[in-house]
This record gives structure tokens, sequence and C-alpha cells, in this order.
């Protein structure tokens, strides 16, 4: 293995060994916690620009499968690990992680301090950041992270370019899902609940979902500053009242955002399996998978007429709003991450009860 290293903005030289792909890598760097699902978390396009730091030491071990993808894409720009396994051991692995860096140009790097690298980001709050060639000096690399500039059409690249279908046996409704960074696990599940899924471009008009007469609308998670995504915004904004509509993390705060709420940019972003969150109505804590860099300013919530409904036990943060007239909610988790065996259950439940109402043959 070549050497290699991590320089962040803040001067911060860790020193590594490559894998994967060799190029050169600056881009914000996040961690996550999560203990297992190393090829789910590489396959959700929320993570697209970013360099991710893995927590859990050991990464690599029991390989690719290729029934385990949660989207077609790649996120992270680059991956950071404490220890690389190369030899997998799993009779349903078809390829290594270092193959699959390869070929998805995915810069890796291990036999790194990544609890150092973690303690760091945690107290300072995320950072950009470069992989790169062990030879390049400090100010070289110092550099490069000033004249980076974060793109603002991040949901556009990962969105679909035209609409795609999944269907399932006796449904009852019929959804259509704004792909924001949308998940095959989000998609299973509306289909286990009885929801043909129709999935739209992210900047589909309201015209063109209201011809599809849907039951219903979800937003799906993805990537980047929801503030960036306009186009969305104004759709669910037009969307407003005239069908139900769940979000799900960055689809949460775009809901939030077309009634006026308001969201602002995290120290330290939220990414892993392992986080607390309590349901207001019943008391219940419930232990969900967290994938963003965003929060909803709580006193926003309720100035534009909304009911929080989640919190998030580690900050007191709002986890979950609902809006009951316009028939709309959204949580900041990622329920199909499936954290927690209820996690997609409530959610699922609420929006089919919000359906029925409007279907017949429900």
């Amino acid at each position: 293995m070549k050497e290699r290293k991590l320089v962040l903005a803040n001067g911060t030289e860790l020193l590594g060994k490559g894998f994967g792909s060799e190029k050169e890598v600056v881009c914000e760097v996040v961690f996550n916690t999560s203990v297992v699902g190393y090829q789910e978390i590489l396959s959700n396009p929320s993570y697209t620009e970013q360099i991710l730091v893995m927590t859990y030491p050991l990464i690599g071990n029991y390989g690719i499968i290729d029934e385990d993808y949660d989207s077609k894409l790649i996120g992270p720009k680059g991956l950071i690990v404490r220890e690389y396994n190369d030899k997998p051991s799993n009779f349903r692995y078809t390829k290594t992680l270092n193959e699959l860096l390869e070929e998805n140009d995915v810069a890796g790097l291990t036999h790194l301090d990544t609890r150092k690298l973690t303690r760091i980001l945690r107290d300072e709050g995320n950072m950009t950041g470069i992989i790169c060639d062990a030879e390049v000096t400090k100010e070289e690399a110092l550099a490069k992270i000033e004249a980076y500039k974060c793109p603002t059409d991040l949901v556009a690249r990962v969105s679909c370019r035209k609409k795609w279908y999944s269907r399932c046996a006796n449904p009852k409704f019929s959804v259509v899902v704004l792909d924001c960074g949308v998940t095959y696990s989000l998609v299973r599940e509306l289909n286990r609940n009885g929801c043909n899924v129709t999935v739209v471009p992210y900047d589909t008009s309201c015209e063109t979902i209201l011809s599809m007469n849907p039951d219903g609308v979800v937003v799906a998670g993805g990537p980047g500053n929801p503030q960036d995504a306009v186009q969305t915004v104004e759709t669910l904004r037009q969307l407003q009242g005239k069908k139900p509509i769940m979000g799900i993390s960055l689809g949460a705060f775009l809901i939030a955002l077309a009634n006026g709420m308001k969201v602002e940019r995290l120290k330290t972003g939220r990414h892993g399996g392992n986080h607390p969150v309590r349901v207001m109505e019943s008391g219940r804590i419930e232990i969900v998978s967290l994938n963003h860099d965003w929060q909803i300013v709580k006193e926003s919530i309720e100035a534009c007429g909304a009911q929080m409904t989640h919190v998030n036990l580690l900050d007191d943060s709002a986890a979950g709003f609902e809006m009951k007239e316009k028939k709309e909610f959204a949580v900041v988790y990622t329920p199909d991450a499936a954290a927690g065996p209820q996690d997609c259950a409530a959610l699922m439940k609420k929006l089919v009860d919000a359906m029925k109402g409007g279907n017949q043959n429900a």
C-alpha cells in the first residue's frame, strides 16, 4: 500500500496507507458511528461530495454483496478506516471493498488513527479535508482546501433523470417519491405496505405529480444544503393540502422550508445507527439512524403551526414534526435504514392512515 495522508482545514496531518483509487480528493469530512452496513452506507447518495470516516475499527471483512446495494450510486469521494480487511469471510461476497472503491474512483485511507480524527471532528465540527500523497506539503494541501467550494447541485447529481416504477402484489395505494437521493430500502418499505411506487426526478412539477393521481407523496433523503433545492421546495409548497406528504432526512428539511420553518447547519453532522429519539406522543424511546448535517430551528416549528413529534435525546433538537390539517409529517432520521425494529412501521402506518381518507379501495 502506498503512503498517503489526510490533511484537515485546521492543519492536522494524519498519515496512513492508501487503497482504492489513488486520486486526490478534497471535500467535507464526516464520521459515521455504525458498527455494520458499510456497503449500504457507501451506496447511500446522502454522502455525495464527502469523505467518510468509519469509527468502527475493522471494515471490509465481509466484502461487497451484489444484492445489498442501497442505490446505483456510490456516494462518498473518500473512505477512511482504521483497519481495512482485504480477505473477506462471507460466502455471499462478490468483490472486495478495495475493488468497489477502485471501480468507482473513491480514494481509501487505512492504518490511520480514526479515534483521534473522530474526536477532532466531534469537538471542532465538520471541516474540509484532503486525501493526498504523503509527499504533498501541508502548505500545498491547505491551499487546495482553501480553494475548495462545495457544489450546490448535489440533489440534481443524485436524482434520477426520468421516472421509474416499483410495483407490488395486490396494491392498495399509489405513491410518488420525489427523488432527492432515494434508497432501495425506502422503496421496498413502501411496496411492503401495499404501495405501488413511482419515483420521479427532484424537479418534477406539482402539476405533473398531481396528473399521476397519487394517494400520497414521499420526499426522499439526499445530500447537500436543503436551501439549495429551491425547485423541490417550491413544488412541495404548491402540493400542500392536496395530497398527504411524508418526508425523511433531507425530505424533512425541504418540507420544513416549504412551510416557512428555519433550518441551520450543525457544528458536527449526525451520521450513525445508534441515536436515541423520543416519540413525544407515547414517550417511547427509539434507536434510529441519522444521516444529516442540518437541523430545524425548534422555535420555528410552532411558529408555523406545526407540532413537534420527535425529539433527539442527545441534544434536544427536533427530530420530527407534523402538520395535521395539511396531512404533512416528517422525521429527520432515516427509518428505512432500520436501526431499530419499529423505525419504519410507525411512519408507514401514519402514511397509510393519511392516504386511506382519499382512497375508496383501501
